[in-house]
């Protein structure tokens, strides 16, 4: 994806609106997507008790919207470093070398995020005062947040390189 030699491509760090924004892209999409798992642990209670149970008991509930949640943030992250949301802002989650979070630091992003929020959301306005632009739980999972050049930009940039008069253009 996008390591050391490709961080110069990078404008900046996102700002804090751009980053609540995205979040709040997200914070759609997940109404859908925890609305859909629990329906479908709905549905399968329902004939497995025999018709006996038609609603799901409230630790179930949360236990299937954490889980829905961190593995929609996991799985997004690792895949390509953005979810839904962060790919509309040109937003990207990366660790401190540039590489793709891996699973260990998304599930440590996804706790850690969670105290920023349980602080009055400290750990997010964080990023205004911090000389990196990053957030509590950037800094105990060890990733942060990079802001994508522009489609623009980064077609300028590439009519910008030098050609290679040895490349014949076959491969």
């Amino acid at each position: 994806m996008l390591h050391s030699a490709a961080m110069k491509n990078v404008i900046s760090h996102p700002s804090l609106l751009r980053r609540l924004t995205a979040m709040l892209y997200d914070g759609l999409l997940l109404v859908a997507v925890v609305l859909l798992t629990n329906a479908a642990a709905l549905a399968l209670l329902v004939p497995l008790s025999g018709g006996q149970r038609d609603v799901l008991p409230p630790l179930a509930v949360q236990i299937l919207t954490v889980a829905a949640i961190v593995l929609f943030y996991v799985l997004f992250w690792r895949k390509g470093g953005q979810t839904l949301g962060m790919q509309a802002w040109r937003i990207r989650l990366v660790d401190f070398d540039g590489a793709p979070p891996t699973v260990r630091q998304g599930l440590v992003r996804c706790a850690a995020a969670t105290l920023s929020f349980a602080c009055l959301g400290m750990g997010y306005f964080w990023c205004l005062f911090d000389r990196h632009d990053r957030y509590w739980h950037d800094y105990l999972s060890g990733t942060e947040l990079i802001l994508l050049p522009s489609r623009k930009a980064e077609k300028a940039a590439e009519q910008e390189k030098p050609i290679d008069p040895t490349d014949t253009g076959s491969v």
